[in-house]
C-alpha cells in the first residue's frame, strides 16, 4: 500500500472484513436491495455482526429476543444453539414460519420431538413449501435478518429502522399467508 491509502493503482485497499463476498457484506446487499435504500442513510440503527466477531450472530439474536416482546419470523434453517438458547426466553407470542431445511426437519420422520418441544414452549409453527435465502424475525421494535452458510448462521443484521422493519413484516406476512399449520 502506498502513502495515499491505495494499492498503487488508484483502488482503495479493502480490509478483510470489507470483502464483497463476506457474509456481512452479502447480508447488507440483500437488505439494501429489498428496501431500496442504503443502510447508512436510514433513520435508526442498522448493525451487522458476523461469525468470528464479538458478539457472534447467535449471541446477537439471543440478546434481542427476551422478555415480553412478541416474536414473528421466517426461519429457513434450525440452529441448535439458538433453539436451546431461545427456549423459555420469550414471554410474549411466538409465531414462526419454517421453510427450507427447517420446514423439512419439522415435517420429516424426526419432526415429532421438535413439534412437541415447540408446542411445549408455546411456539405457533407453520410450514412454507419453499425456501428463503435469509431468516427474518420481528422482535418488538427490532428487525433481525440472518444469512446462513454451510457452517450455520454467518451474519445477522439488527435494525430499528422503519424500512427494514416494514420489509421484515411484509416478508413474514407473505410467507405466513402461504404456509400450513402443523
Amino acid at each position: 500500500m502506498v502513502e495515499d491509502g491505495t494499492t498503487g493503482e488508484g483502488a482503495p485497499e479493502r480490509s478483510a472484513s470489507a470483502r464483497p463476498d463476506d457474509p456481512g457484506a452479502i447480508l447488507r446487499r440483500i437488505v439494501e436491495t429489498a428496501i431500496d435504500a442504503d443502510l447508512e442513510t436510514l433513520t435508526g440503527s442498522a448493525e451487522v455482526v458476523e461469525r468470528g466477531g464479538e458478539p457472534d450472530p447467535a449471541a446477537r439474536v439471543l440478546d434481542c429476543v427476551a422478555g415480553d416482546d412478541s416474536v414473528v419470523g421466517v426461519v429457513p434453517r434450525i440452529e441448535p444453539s439458538l433453539a436451546r438458547g431461545l427456549a423459555g426466553r420469550v414471554d410474549g407470542e411466538v409465531r414462526l414460519v419454517l421453510t427450507g431445511s427447517a420446514g423439512d426437519r419439522l415435517t420429516g420422520a424426526s419432526g415429532a420431538p421438535l413439534r412437541s418441544a415447540l408446542a411445549n414452549h408455546g411456539v405457533a409453527v407453520s410450514v412454507h413449501d419453499g425456501d428463503s435465502p435469509v431468516g427474518v424475525l420481528l422482535v418488538g421494535d427490532r428487525a433481525l435478518v440472518g444469512v446462513f452458510d454451510d457452517d450455520g448462521l454467518a451474519a445477522v443484521l439488527s435494525s430499528d429502522a422503519p424500512p427494514v422493519r416494514e420489509w421484515v413484516t411484509a416478508t413474514y406476512r407473505r410467507y405466513a399467508a402461504a404456509a400450513e399449520s402443523v
